[in-house]
């Protein structure tokens, strides 16, 4: 039992660190963050609490995290997202740092 709470923690970390990598640069650019994930939160999450544009949670599948930058199109082609109105002043180059 203990080598799992050990591997959950440790993947854990590496998710947050890597995820941070996208989070980081897009705060930085003055991009809109949507989302900071831990785990994927297929239909439900765990945890989630929304602080300033930013819905900040912890998924029940411990397979990856994500982060949702504004503008940005996921895998899973987001029909919400789709059809909303492009929001505009993000240059080309702030969205290359956020990737």
């Amino acid at each position: 039992m203990i080598q799992v709470l050990q591997f959950l923690i440790s993947l854990s970390i590496l998710i947050v660190l890597h995820e941070l990598g996208h989070f980081i640069p897009a705060k930085l650019f003055k991009t809109r963050v949507e989302k900071f994930f831990l785990f994927f939160d297929i239909k439900y999450a765990l945890f989630k609490k929304k602080i300033g544009d930013t819905v900040y949670g912890i998924g029940w599948l411990p397979l990856g995290g994500y982060v949702k930058i504004s503008g940005m199109i996921d895998e899973s082609m987001d029909t919400e997202q789709m059809a909303q109105e492009p929001q505009p002043g993000s240059s080309a180059q702030n969205r290359l740092g956020n990737v």
